[in-house]
């Protein structure tokens, strides 16, 4: 077929699309009917596909087919919060706060403003931090089952810069990371940016397959693993003991890096120790004060290996120089003086108690997640397509993720996913009343 009619079909079809002739959810011919209709051969026809998906105007799923995109839905939806509109009820982002929050950051103001130490927070400080702040931090981690020295600490302006920095520092652009078929958004355009290539381990709402992830090692170079086996985000799991040995020995028998993200794990009561408390030569721990104390308290932690400690410090030098060190001094007086843990104890309250509110209002729809999570994952069935339903919330006011963002690969399910930090009480029973009733009529074929 000539270079202008392949183009051509694409420029008409994308019009249909954008136009609203072909509506969202429309089930495309296949790619050998789209060939005989157009006189095409199958590859370019396939390319047609191709371009389209490209352009977000048609999704394709193994098995099913090619569809029609919800073009109206904003297409970083779950990535980017800008595009959750003012008096919009926001299920898309957790930011938990609790009431009070305020009163405490007016007191560690004034408690430094008459400290003598003031001065000295103004001027640059080491990359890592001062000595004896990574000690409180490392104070703080044996709460969480890890034992490391202040030496192994890094503090960094929260969890996303401490994956960035471990990503920067120990991989090179190209390198594999394996992870979880689902995972954590901000992972994933991270390492876009960096130009490293994620390749997924299949899970279930147990876990991952580690079946799978030793496949993968057979097949293709891994330089590293990324897990969240504490309170997984989007699925809420709590990795088991046996697992997490079994990840350990992978890992140790092909040479992994692990990367172990405990952003959410504060929420987890008495779970298993941590993979790097497990695998403290090849671990690499990131956490931070965002969600179990506040989203503006940009101030977080890695624990790593002394022999990666000056290349992570040199990527701390390259991105932030160090933390701010006014924040930096709040945070760890907090550590120290017993504010942490009190919110983290408050904040697990919480969390149970929005997801009691959840199951009760979704009662009937399937869901996973876990009880003390502030994230709750709602897969629909197979005849319901997950950006039709986030599209129908967005008319209702209420802005879900749905499972792109978190997809690893061509594989893409139907779910949605729903934060339930972010408003009150009062507002998330409303927001999810609205998501039930939504969920409701695409089942039943009512929208």
């Amino acid at each position: 077929m000539p270079r202008f009619r392949y183009k051509t079909l694409v420029d008409v079809m994308a019009a249909d699309i954008r136009s609203g002739q072909l509506s969202p959810g429309t089930r495309l011919p296949t790619h050998r009917q789209l060939a005989a209709q157009h006189g095409l051969a199958l590859v370019t026809a396939s390319r047609v596909y191709a371009e389209l998906e490209a352009m977000g105007l048609v999704s394709g799923e193994t098995g099913r087919g090619t569809f029609v995109r919800e073009t109206a839905l904003p297409p970083d939806l779950g990535v980017n919060q800008a595009v959750v509109a003012d008096g919009v009820l926001d299920l898309n982002f957790n930011y938990p706060s609790l009431p009070g929050q305020a009163e405490l950051l007016r007191g560690a103001l004034r408690q430094l403003a008459v400290g003598g130490d003031l001065e000295s927070l103004l001027r640059y400080q080491p990359h890592a931090g001062r000595l004896h702040e990574r000690a409180s931090v490392a104070r703080h981690l044996q709460v969480r089952g890890l034992t490391v020295a202040a030496e192994q600490i890094l503090i960094v302006s929260g969890a996303q810069h401490g994956l960035a920095v471990t990503l920067m520092a120990l991989l090179q652009p190209g390198d594999v990371i394996a992870t979880d078929a689902l995972t954590y958004s901000g992972f994933k355009v991270l390492a876009e940016s960096l130009h490293l290539e994620l390749v997924a381990i299949a899970v279930d709402e147990h876990g991952p397959d580690l079946d799978a992830l030793q496949r993968l090692c057979r097949s293709r170079r891994i330089k590293a693993v990324y897990s969240m086996p504490t309170l997984h985000n989007p699925l809420g799991w709590v990795m088991a003991i046996e697992q997490r040995q079994r990840l350990v020995a992978i890992a140790r028998e092909q040479g992994l890096l692990i990367i172990e993200d405990a952003a959410y794990a504060f929420l987890a009561e008495d779970p298993p120790p941590p993979l790097a408390a497990l695998a403290a030569e090849r671990t690499v721990y990131v956490s931070g004060l965002s969600k179990n104390v506040a989203t503006g308290l940009r101030v977080g932690f890695v624990a790593a290996p002394m022999q990666h400690m000056a290349a992570l410090e040199r990527s701390v030098r390259a991105t932030t120089w160090n933390t701010p060190g006014v924040l930096t001094a709040i945070a760890t007086g907090w550590l120290d003086d017993g504010t942490v843990l009190q919110l983290e104890a408050q904040k697990r309250e919480d969390a149970r108690a929005r997801q009691a509110l959840a199951r009760e209002v979704l009662a009937g729809l399937r869901w996973i997640g876990h009880p003390a999570s502030y994230l709750l994952w709602l897969p629909l069935p197979e005849e319901v397509r997950a950006d039709q339903v986030a599209m129908a919330l967005m008319r209702e006011q209420v802005a879900v993720s749905t499972a792109e963002p978190f997809a690893i690969g061509a594989q893409v399910p139907h779910a949605i996913r729903l934060a339930l930090g972010s408003v009150d009480m009062a507002t998330l029973r409303l927001a999810l009343e609205k998501v039930r009733r939504v969920v409701m009529a695409h089942m039943a074929g009512l929208t």
